[in-house]
């Protein structure tokens, strides 16, 4: 068996039965093709499932320093993303292919500090949702809807792929959404009535006929709205209402969890909220609030 024969099986296993989403499947896809072909270039001959298997530490780390250099070097976030997806290549070849290889255990990626998330205060918040309508060259079920999708992102705490998988017969929303988020795990959300205002605003004016079964979200043409609209129509208020780069669509998420912090909810709610598999994930979001906390202190305290 051919190195990239073996990489296509674990692509495959992670597509059918890890159930991994796109964006994960595309990139491991593209660290496995990177590592073949680096090991290629560096033994000078096809790889093999038992070459693969003959793979010395030092080889990884050579692959490693490469991805290093280069026109477009890799940060040591990306470096540490890259090598867990190769580690998880090699996990499939000693299970699935009784191939294994205990030299990648010795090899350590780069140190990552996690940063703390970057949310948008209340007000900006509510000025992206309301920046929409503002918009005369828009149809009113275009504006009703972007409005609905941010309002969704915020008062849930939704991704952007678990809002926009959202289909027809989820609506009318009832109280609590059933999310299935990533590596397929699902979680309930409770709904504020904010949000099923927003979307009932919006079935009012969508102009399509849905299926039960259809995407909720539609775009312009009528075919299931993108996450690439979603993320430029978000870069374009965050242009008018001059907010950083940092408002993104995620950033709804970041500021969802971050509020209710502030105002009290204790983090294993969050978690859940969320549906965030570790609580170490979700701790960061007491950066965000200490910050806020401190800065606040500075405004106010007259000894500031």
């Amino acid at each position: 068996m051919t190195a990239r024969e073996a990489l296509a099986l674990w692509l495959e296993h992670l597509a059918n039965e890890r159930r991994s989403s796109p964006r994960t499947l595309e990139a491991y896809g593209f660290a496995g093709r990177r590592y073949i072909a680096f090991l290629e270039q560096h033994s000078g001959e096809a790889v093999t499932l038992k070459s693969l298997a003959e793979v010395s530490a030092g080889d990884v780390r050579a692959w490693l320093a490469c991805l290093r250099q280069g026109d477009k070097p890799l940060s040591p976030r990306s470096l540490s993303q890259a090598l867990s997806a190769i580690r998880t290549f090699h996990r499939f070849m000693d299970r699935r292919l009784d191939s294994p290889n205990p030299a990648i255990a010795l090899v350590h990626g780069p140190r990552v500090v996690p940063g703390a998330p970057r949310p948008v205060t209340e007000d900006q918040a509510a000025g992206m949702i309301a920046e929409p309508g503002l918009d005369p060259d828009r149809e009113d079920w275009e504006i009703a809807r972007d409005q609905a999708v941010l309002t969704l992102l915020y008062g849930c705490g939704l991704r952007i792929s678990e809002a926009l998988s959202l289909k027809r017969a989820d609506a009318p929303i009832p109280d609590s959404l059933r999310i299935v988020g990533k590596g397929s795990k699902t979680r309930i959300v409770p709904v504020l009535p904010a949000v099923r205002e927003a979307i009932a605003a919006y079935l009012a004016e969508v102009p399509f006929g849905l299926a039960p079964d259809e995407a909720l979200f539609r775009a312009k043409r009528g075919g299931p709205l993108s996450p690439r609209h979603v993320q430029a129509m978000v870069q374009m208020l965050r242009g008018r209402l001059g907010l950083p780069d940092s408002a993104t669509p995620h950033a709804l998420r970041h500021s969802f969890a971050t509020h209710l912090l502030g105002a009290g909810a204790d983090l294993r709610s969050i978690q859940e909220l969320l549906g965030h598999a570790s609580l170490s994930t979700t701790q960061r979001y007491t950066q965000v609030d200490a910050a806020a906390l401190l800065s606040a202190y500075a405004d106010a305290h007259p000894h500031a």
